[in-house]
């Protein structure tokens, strides 16, 4: 059986040498407790305020040193921030600070307990009475402190990624504030928190391909949620009136820039509300969670200057459509007519199964690319909205919006159907394009018809998709980069 130490690098091993040198001085490189009086950062608080703490003990990992002889600067860092430790050979002892010189490397936790003082420099800086070893690190730091470049490294091994860039840091608490805000407004105002299956019988509320599982006991195939949707509104008929879940959901579809197969969603649902409601709840939510991350509504993304003052600007597709392709859709309101005139206008479309898709896809082609400032689109194709109500007066469109912002969209609101015959109709739609090869239609759902059949009061829904939205706050261009552990390829 091989020992731990032959699964070690040179590098790695000269370090693990200083673990066994450690443990025979009688030495725990890994002891069971750690003191700390003050986290960094409120030590440089307390020094502002001209408070002096007297007696100060601290933690961190070893990230900078600088030795000349009898004295050696350090740099730690916690959680809070940085700061300098002064080590002296007259203070510590000579014993102590050799094997400190010996045995003591960067990346290593230690414990200092000393005073503060300020150093020439204007360093705030404690001077070391005492230091101990937290925690021995066997494999080094990445060479470069202030940063890794390699894109792979940063994503398969995260914690070297935070460890080192503290703008990746940074990008994570402000991801933090911004659901902190959003459960807080969501709160505030009268929505309640709860928790539907993960695991379900029957996956729906999206156009999604799922993830299936087969569960052992019940001999029975399960699938990972795409949405919330179903089980939410549910809720609603079981005389909830304001409900939300933010909840990680499961696409079986591909990856890019703003796609992950694993994701986090907010969905929430208003009874006795409609699309305008929603719409409200969208801006106010932007409005909170952009002063949580960045303390003002004025952002940058990319090349882009975004104000994300309300009211935002609504447009109908029909509209934005027309105004960049030339094409009316409700003048070419059929599959065949609107492929010709794409066709005829040489626009380059990918092939769809059915005008509703079509017409999406030339407003994801030609339209949402050009929609910066922050804008709601309206009246989507009822095809390829099964679960939103019909605009009056114009079954082709439905109740519905898109927000976009900066050239992505953001988040997906309807006016909820309610009808139990209009809603068993349109599932029976989607087994018409699953049988045709749609692979994203959606399965029929008994058990939700049954409930609409008790009554669903009118409604309004909601979803958001936090990790684009903390993409857009902290200006991230990949959606890995504000998700702490993102599927990858192998």
């Amino acid at each position: 059986m091989p020992e731990f130490i032959d699964t070690l690098d040179d590098l790695e091993r000269d370090r693990y040498q200083k673990v066994l040198r450690l443990r025979a001085r009688g030495v725990n490189p890994y002891p069971l407790r750690s003191k700390r009086t003050h986290p960094l950062a409120d030590l440089r608080a307390l020094h502002e305020r001209g408070e002096d703490p007297g007696e100060v003990t601290v933690v961190g990992r070893i990230t900078a040193n600088r030795w000349t002889g009898k004295i050696t600067f350090v740099d730690i860092r916690d959680g809070t921030g940085r700061m300098q430790l002064f080590l002296r050979q007259d203070n510590l002892g000579e014993e102590t600070y050799k094997h400190f010189l010996k045995d003591y490397d960067l990346g290593d936790f230690v414990q200092a307990t000393g005073t503060l003082f300020v150093t020439k420099a204007g360093e705030l800086t404690v001077t070391v009475a005492d230091i101990q070893m937290l925690s021995k690190a066997v494999a080094p730091m990445p060479e470069k402190f202030h940063g890794l470049t390699d894109k792979e490294t940063r994503y398969r091994q995260r914690y070297l990624d935070l460890m080192v860039n503290e703008e990746v840091r940074a990008v994570f608490r402000a991801r933090q504030r911004v659901l902190t805000a959003m459960r807080a407004y969501l709160d505030r105002n009268g929505f309640i928190e709860v928790e539907t299956p993960a695991l379900q019988p029957l996956y729906g509320g999206a156009l999604a391909k799922p993830f299936t599982t087969y569960h052992n006991e019940l001999e029975r195939n399960l699938y990972l949620r795409i949405a919330d949707e179903l089980y939410l509104k549910r809720l609603l008929v079981g005389m909830f009136e304001r409900v939300y879940e933010i909840s990680k959901d499961f696409r079986n579809e591909g990856v890019d820039a703003t796609h992950l197969p694993e994701f986090t969603m907010m969905e929430c649902y208003q009874a006795f509300g409609d699309l305008s409601d929603m719409m409200k709840v969208v801006e106010d939510i932007f409005v909170e969670c952009a002063m949580a991350a960045q303390g003002k509504l004025q952002i940058t993304y990319g090349e882009h200057e975004v104000d994300l003052t309300p009211p935002f600007a609504r447009v109908a597709m029909r509209d934005a459509i027309l105004e960049k392709t030339g094409i009316d859709i409700y003048v070419d309101d059929s599959f065949e007519t609107l492929n010709a005139r794409i066709e005829e206008k040489n626009l380059r479309v990918e092939p769809q199964m059915n005008w509703g898709k079509l017409v999406e896809k030339v407003f994801s082609t030609y339209v949402e690319p050009t929609l910066i400032a922050p804008t709601f689109v309206i009246d989507f194709p009822t095809e390829i909205s099964p679960f939103a109500k019909k605009k009056p007066g114009d079954a082709r469109v439905a109740e519905r919006f898109e927000i976009y912002v900066a050239g992505a969209e953001y988040g997906n609101a309807f006016t909820e159907l309610n009808d139990p015959e209009d809603q068993w109709q349109r599932f029976m739609e989607q087994q018409t394009n699953r049988a045709r090869g749609d692979a994203e239609a959606q399965q029929m759902d008994d058990d939700y018809v049954q409930a609409l059949k008790h009554g669903l009061p009118p409604t309004g829904g909601l979803g958001m998709g936090v990790d684009r939205l903390t993409m857009l706050l902290t200006n991230q261009h990949s959606i890995r980069d504000v998700v702490l552990y993102p599927q990858l390829r192998n």
